[in-house]
């Protein structure tokens, strides 16, 4: 066992962290870049626990035993700080926060280590405020930035970071992971693999949910159902429900959990009523919270239309002959019905109209039943 078995299909990516664990003066900022669901955080977090690891060889880092590798991983070592921002933005009061802590000297292992898993989401004032501390950091202390490509950071900041470029893992090392790692059927794990498109995250919540499973299937359906204008109505009202339903059983749990957790740590119960004290933490929470359903259901919509393109990316393999290897091969009888009513160009101008649509939900403000209404009906 080592802090590196997660990482699959990453074998360059895990030789070059290994040999930069091993030196006596790592560089001082990384810059982690890949396609969701690569495991850019993953890779961060397994570099992190190297980093501190309590192996006496440097070449033996990341063994994954020692309490440094198990505190890492389990986010509870003191000298590693991670950021995870499930709001729109890394607001600039969050940014300072880090700032000061990077000035802290490790309190017990070889460095101090900030993790700012969605570098992306940072706005340039709150990037500007990081700016210095990576362009002079303390002597102590090294940065790990996660950002889906070199593009999302400032030019700035990038430069000054070792980049590490991750791919998507292949279909089978990923379905191999969610066997070994979390003891789901092989065949279960095949098929959320290659339906989620290798992105781990995806294929796991698909190979333990069905109502998930069912939901995506619903959405690649939806295309088959586009005769009309009104049938294309309903298939963008229906696709919206369903990207709703998707976010709203993702974090309802968890902020039910959270809320919990808050008002134990509190020492109020849960039944009981809240003391005026703690009010303005429990709103905190939640204003929270509801800055992170909109994100997550952005993340949704944008997953739903990326199944959606999945449809027509089979589609378009089949009208081009190179159909041996689709995403949804359970419909491979209704895709190649499809395919043959339609013409390559076709099915790119369709492909198009769902990435304008992608654009729109992420950069506007755009209503986004409406922007999937006109989408639907461009289909047709």
């Amino acid at each position: 066992m080592s802090v590196w078995d997660d990482l699959q299909g990453q074998a360059p990516v895990v030789e070059q962290l290994r040999r930069g664990a091993a030196q006596a003066t790592p560089n001082h900022a990384w810059l982690f870049t890949g396609p969701p669901g690569s495991g850019r955080s993953n890779a961060a977090r397994a570099f992190a626990a190297a980093l501190l690891c309590d192996a006496p060889d440097p070449a033996l880092r990341g063994c994954g035993e020692c309490k440094a590798c198990r505190t890492v991983l389990a986010g509870s070592h003191a000298d590693v700080t991670s950021v995870t921002t499930e709001k729109v933005t890394i607001s600039i009061e969050e940014a300072r926060e880090l700032v000061r802590k990077a000035q802290d000297k490790p309190s017990t292992g070889r460095w101090r280590v900030i993790i700012v898993e969605d570098a992306d989401r940072m706005q340039e004032r709150s990037t500007n405020v990081l700016l210095k501390a990576i362009e002079e950091p303390p002597p102590r202390t090294i940065w790990l930035l996660c950002a889906p490509s070199p593009g999302d950071v400032l030019v700035t900041i990038r430069s000054r970071c070792r980049a590490v470029s991750l791919r998507l893992p292949p279909v089978e090392d990923v379905a191999d992971l969610l066997v070994r790692r979390d003891g789901i059927d092989p065949e279960v794990a095949r098929n959320a693999a290659r339906a989620a498109q290798s992105h781990i995250g995806i294929a796991k919540r698909l190979a333990t949910d069905e109502g998930a499973r069912t939901r995506r299937e619903s959405i690649v359906r939806l295309p088959l159902s586009l005769r009309n204008v009104s049938g294309a109505m309903k298939a963008a009202a229906d696709l919206v429900a369903l990207a709703e339903a998707e976010a709203t059983s993702s974090f309802e749990q968890r902020d039910a959990a959270e809320r919990q957790a808050l008002l134990t740590s509190l020492g109020v119960s849960e039944t009981g009523a809240v003391p005026p004290s703690i009010r303005s933490q429990v709103k905190r929470l939640e204003e929270d919270q509801v800055r992170r359903a909109k994100r997550s259901k952005n993340d949704y919509f944008d997953r739903a239309l990326t199944d959606l393109l999945s449809f027509y990316r089979d589609v378009l393999m089949l009208q081009l002959g190179s159909g041996d290897s689709l995403v949804n091969e359970n419909l491979r009888r209704e895709l190649t019905e499809y395919a043959n009513h339609g013409s390559p160009e076709q099915t790119l101008l369709r492909m198009e109209e769902i990435n304008v649509v992608r654009r729109r939900l992420v950069s506007t403000n755009v209503a986004p039943l409406l922007a999937i209404e006109a989408m639907a009906v461009s289909l047709l």
